[in-house]
Formats: structure tokens, sequence, C-alpha cells
């Protein structure tokens, strides 16, 4: 399994590539973790005995890779959830998905309802019982061999949302059996790529941007 890789740290954050197939957070499998590594990561490298904080400031589905923030201090925790929650955030994702979308560029809205039990999303086109707005746009990049690669940009942030939706658009993420895709891919990963972040440093107050990108070989000279 690939590891992690830092795009950036300082006092506040630490930046990782996540890899796909691992772990944010511990789950009932007892898996390694993300968070477990970059905690391991910041003692060694600082020396530090006892507790070190490194809390992620949002998830990625373990199938998934790209780039994802971790804070090292509560107020810098604090102040991200704050971001995050006020979709100050820029996220743009890059998916290899099943098909042509009828539309180039297209808003996407649905209500999404969680299955706990199954851990999977329900997307409805009003709303229903207790779910949840869900919006986000895309837009065509390029269209190789019966697949596409989107840009897709979410304006909120529900579980599995990117994935479903894409489903109900009818053009199912690569290798995600669980939202329609019929064949698996052989790592048990997906191609849905948290592609870029950006949004204001939550101390430092400065503007800053960070990229990761996908090994999609039939696409990578689309991807910049």
């Amino acid at each position: 399994m690939s590891k992690p890789k830092i795009l950036y740290e300082d006092n506040h954050l630490l930046i990782l590539e996540k890899p796909n197939n691992w772990l944010v957070q511990g789950d009932q499998t007892g898996d390694g973790t993300l968070t477990d590594w970059g905690t391991e990561y910041i003692r060694r490298k600082y020396n530090k005995s006892g507790n070190v904080f490194c809390q992620p400031c949002h998830r990625l589905d373990r199938p998934v890779g790209g780039v994802i923030v971790f804070a090292r201090t509560s107020k810098a925790l604090e102040r991200m959830n704050k971001l995050f929650r006020d979709d100050e955030i820029e996220k743009t994702y890059l998916a290899q998905v099943q098909g042509v979308p009828k539309q180039d560029t297209g808003t996407l809205v649905h209500w999404l309802e969680k299955d706990e039990q199954r851990n999977t999303v329900n997307a409805y086109d009003k709303q229903k019982g207790k779910s949840k707005r869900a919006e986000l746009s895309y837009s065509l990049m390029a269209t190789i061999n019966g697949t596409s690669l989107l840009k897709i940009k979410p304006v909120t942030g529900r579980s599995h949302q990117i994935r479903v939706q894409m489903r109900k658009l009818g053009c199912s993420i690569k290798g995600d059996l669980k939202y329609g895709y019929p064949h698996p891919n052989k790592d048990k990963s997906i191609n849905l790529h948290a592609y870029q972040l950006a949004f204001t440093h939550p101390v430092k107050k400065e503007k800053i941007a960070f990229t990761s990108r996908p090994d999609w070989s039939e696409f990578n000279h689309f991807i910049k």
C-alpha cells in the first residue's frame, strides 16, 4: 500500500496526500489509519513525548485518495471546522465515470438520506423524511473508451455525496460497486480523487491551496 505524502506542515496544520484505501479514522476493521500515521510522524519528527494532537478536519472515504487536512492544535481544528461549516473551503474533485453525461456542465441538487446499517446513501429528487440537501457542479474534461473525466465542485459536504449523485446522473464512478459501477478496481479503490483544496489559513490568514494528481493513465494528459 502506498504511503501518505506530506504536502504542507506548520505549527497549526498538517496537509497530506491520502493514498487510496487508507482509513482516515478507525473503524470496526481495526486497520491502521491516516490519523495514526500523522500522529506518529509528528511525534518522531519533533521528538514529542506524551499526547500528540493531530485531528482530521474533514473526511475522505476509504477508497478515495487526495488532499486532506489535519489540525495540530485544538484552536486550528475549531477554526477549520468553522471554515468547512460555512462553506469557505474551495473543494475540487476529479472523477472517472461510466459513460458520458448528457450535458457537458451542470448543477445537481438532491436530498440525501444515509442508511447506517448498510453504510449507503439514498438520493431523492425532493426532500423526504430526514434527508439533507446536497449540491454540486460538474464539468466534462474528456471522454475516452466509454468513460469520462469530470471535474466536480461540491457545495455541500454530505457523506458519499459525489458517489451517489454521480449514480443519479447515470455516470457511476469507476470501481464503485456500492453505487452502480459493474466492476471493481483491482486494488478496491474508486476513481474519485480530492484534487484541489483552497482556503484561508485559520491562523496566518493567508490564502493557501494544494493539489494532488491521481494516476489514471488514460486521462493523465488532461490532468494538469
